[in-house]
């Protein structure tokens, strides 16, 4: 067996589950706001056009995906950050689901071979997935805290000198899971300036980045870049997909854009890793990326859900409501895993624990003390969630004053 399997640490929903072993809520189905699975209804437009290409069925697909999807894949890229069209034969491919891809990529990019162990950076709390597409790529993981009193910004100034002269490839979250933090001009200007000293490449993991306030659109890397004279991406590849823009977590359709050169390469690694994508999903996917109608809906409900539970939980909510994406990132006052357990006992709702979505390094853990709350139910019952998370917050904390 590969022996970097046994590096892996358990996946925080297992976690959880163990966590509430022997506890039995109150009676009722409970509101589970813990996965981050979208659950808006999917757009009618999806269902009719799979109907509508049930044929391709009989067709194998081709790694690189049609020229329908890439070009459709492209056209919005452009008009999403008001840049030029990528090439949509060389700076797009088509992935299966953003986590697919984020995983394959690092097993493509890295070099094992090199003596002392390739580093791959980063942030902290992250989406487990990074860590593990390093472990398994032969790499050492090198956590960045994000944290409230800095704005969730990751310090670069805080990366030793010694660890960045072995990084081969740092995962960048804007919007960021769990904190919703996007990432500004001036960050992205550190970080690729950090490339291009050392010479490793960013994987710009942006699956959030179409759920945010109607009239802020988070900045993207490929639009960072751009305005930076970058115009050609170096050592830049973004990933994004259709599972929350457009509520199909089950589509798993994404995209890879960036870098062509880097992408001819990640390619080659596909081919042979038969991640090609089924044609009924692609001809689908061209469909939701030429239509932000069904988009601009769904961000109006997770707005609706913001506006509702933010007076509830103003006490918890010292820094205002996140950039982006539909995470709350609370604090707890006690231990992250009491609180979650009370709150699922008393109450029957579920959040995760921050610290299971961070890792203790450099002697602390950057999650704990926080719980993440996935606004992904309905209204009424994220508004319930939210008065019992501020009466458990208020139990808990009984010496902590509540502001007006």
């Amino acid at each position: 067996m590969n022996p970097h399997l046994d590096r892996l640490q358990p996946y925080p929903f297992q976690k959880l589950r163990e966590l509430f072993q022997g506890i039995i809520p109150p009676p009722g189905p409970g509101i589970d706001l813990s996965i981050g699975e979208p659950r808006h209804p999917a757009p009618e437009l999806i269902r009719t056009t799979m109907l509508e290409h049930l044929e391709r069925l009989s067709n194998y697909p081709a790694t690189i995906g049609l020229v329908e999807l890439r070009t459709e894949i492209a056209a919005w890229l452009g008009r999403r950050h008001a840049i030029p069209v990528p090439d949509a034969a060389s700076q797009v491919l088509p992935v299966n689901g953003s986590r697919e891809a984020l995983f394959a990529f690092a097993q493509a990019v890295i070099d094992p071979t090199t003596t002392p162990a390739p580093v791959v950076l980063s942030p902290n709390p992250f989406y487990q997935i990074y860590e593990g597409a390093a472990l398994l790529a032969g790499a050492e993981p090198w956590y960045l805290p994000t944290r409230a009193e800095n704005g969730y910004r990751i310090d670069v100034h805080d990366i030793p000198q010694d660890v960045l002269q072995r990084t081969q490839l740092a995962y960048l979250c804007s919007p960021g899971n769990p904190t919703g933090h996007v990432m500004t001009l001036d960050e992205w200007r550190e970080w690729f300036d950090l490339s291009d000293r050392h010479g490793f490449i960013i994987a710009s993991d942006e699956c959030y980045s179409e759920i945010h306030p109607e009239q802020s659109p988070p900045l993207g890397a490929l639009a960072a870049a751009q305005q930076l004279g970058r115009s050609d991406y170096p050592r830049l590849v973004v990933f994004n997909s259709l599972s929350k823009r457009s509520n199909v977590p089950g589509l798993r359709s994404g995209f890879a854009a960036g870098n062509a050169a880097i992408l001819k390469q990640f390619l080659l690694y596909r081919t042979y890793h038969g991640s090609a994508m089924s044609p009924v999903t692609q001809m689908v996917s061209a469909r939701a990326w030429q239509d932000e109608a069904h988009v601009t809906e769904n961000r109006r409900l997770y707005a609706e859900k913001f506006a509702a539970v933010a007076p509830l939980l103003r006490p918890l909510l010292p820094a205002g409501l996140p950039d982006a994406a539909f995470y709350l990132w609370l604090p707890t006052g006690v231990d992250d895993t009491v609180f979650t357990r009370e709150l699922y006992r008393q109450y029957g709702v579920t959040v995760l624990p921050g610290s299971y979505l961070a890792r203790d390094f450099n002697g602390c853990n950057p999650g704990a003390g926080w719980v993440r709350v996935a606004l992904v139910a309905p209204l009424q019952a994220c508004v319930e969630a939210a008065h019992h998370i501020a009466a458990l917050y208020r139990q808990l904390n009984p010496h902590t004053e509540e502001s007006a």
